[in-house]
């Protein structure tokens, strides 16, 4: 695109709703006039169903700040931006870098962050139309780094992006952070056992024992997905969330508002994975499906049987990826003890603004630390992982 930046006109929009549908997904997924958008977790559905739920919203500490520019009128890209005064609900750790700036004398909320609120998917965060990839990625980092400082806001943090955004960043002066995740890849696999096949005898066994107890806790489990997905499903889920939340987090981070904005308007791109024993829904997996992969969410249940969790939630999510054509499951953040299930550890990304000069030198000292620690750590785990050949495993 041979733009200028005299072109564009950048606008604040302080919920998603002010901003058309078709106009948002032309810049977030502009391949679902093909099929499925590559994730469904950018489309203007999702966002929807965060805010209007009163999810992601400024009583929960989301205060919408999407910025959008447009070039001679039309929209050409979209950043999905909140202020924030903490930093609950996303799954990038910055708890200690805010306590040390603190200790120091200086604010750290609130700050800026770029993201899909709860969910740690990488995708991209930068939204252009096709054509406008590298003016609108500049022009928008620009107006978030504008913004922040005209508020004297210490930080702009921009978390699970895409590795080429990554790198645009990291040139246009954002810190550069690694994370770790672990997918599991579909290697052209006709069945499950193809896949086992592949695996040490010693995991192999294991899976194959871990499968034998998950059927004995005596019920049956269904995958549901468009119109076979009820409200009495969504009633059972939100048990089983509710549960989880109160455990992981102290308060659910999700309102019941927000799945029944699924069951409204998202069915088609979710997969419930239920557990069923003397017709009640016991426990459950609620994941997303992209064009590419099957995306785990969340996991609960109001009873406890030997391993329904692994079962529900890994072994037949990967039966429906192979069922289905699909590339890789991603099954959440953090987890090493999906390594010994066949998921493989992956490098995720963010990019980090301090505005702070002597506070940013010390970011910056500790991602290096934090990227060598990691990447041995990937290393090691890839070499120990589960599959015959490890070595050919590894992209």
């Amino acid at each position: 695109m041979d733009g200028s930046e005299q072109r564009f006109e950048i606008t604040i929009h302080a919920g998603i709703a002010e901003i058309p549908e078709d106009e948002w997904d032309a810049c977030a997924c502009p391949e679902a006039e093909t099929g499925r958008p590559f994730d469904p977790f950018s489309t203007h559905r999702f966002f929807s169903a965060l805010e209007k739920s009163g999810s992601a919203c400024r009583e929960t500490g989301w205060t919408p700040l999407h910025l959008a520019a447009r070039c001679d009128g039309a929209l050409a890209a979209i950043l999905p931006l909140y202020a924030k005064p903490h930093s609950h609900g996303e799954y990038i750790f910055d708890f200690g870098w805010a306590d040390a700036f603190q200790r120091a004398g200086g604010r750290y909320y609130p700050k800026l962050q770029a993201s899909v609120p709860f969910t740690p998917v990488t995708g991209r965060r930068f939204l252009c139309c096709p054509g406008y990839e590298q003016d609108g990625i500049r022009m928008l980092a620009a107006a978030a780094r504008r913004l922040a400082q005209n508020h004297n806001l210490s930080s702009l943090h921009v978390t699970f992006c895409s590795e080429p955004e990554a790198v645009t960043g990291a040139g246009l002066g954002f810190l550069h952070r690694i994370g770790e995740q672990f997918h599991w890849q579909n290697r052209g696999y006709a069945a499950f056992d193809e896949f086992l096949s592949e695996l040490s005898s010693r995991k192999r066994k294991n899976i194959r024992a871990e499968r034998r107890r998950a059927a004995g806790f005596g019920g049956t489990i269904e995958y549901l997905t468009g119109t076979e997905i009820l409200p009495r499903h969504w009633d059972a889920f939100w048990e089983f969330y509710q549960d989880t939340g109160s455990r992981k987090w102290g308060i659910p981070y999700l309102t019941r508002s927000f799945f029944d904005h699924l069951h409204q308007n998202m069915r088609d791109d979710i997969l419930l994975i239920m557990g069923e024993r003397g017709g009640r829904c016991i426990a459950g997996a609620l994941n997303f499906i992209g064009r590419d992969a099957l995306f785990g969410r969340y996991w609960g249940c109001v009873e406890h049987h030997s391993c329904l969790h692994f079962e529900i939630c890994y072994y037949r999510a990967i039966e429906f990826a192979i069922a289905n054509g699909l590339q890789r499951v991603e099954a959440g953040a953090q987890g090493p003890h999906k390594l010994a299930r066949g998921y493989m550890p992956q490098t995720v990304h963010s990019l980090h603004w301090i505005e702070n000069p002597g506070f940013r030198r010390a970011v910056l000292d500790y991602l290096n630390e934090e990227r060598r620690e990691i990447s041995g750590e990937i290393n090691k785990l890839t070499e120990a992982g589960p599959f015959r050949h490890t070595g050919s495993r590894t992209n």
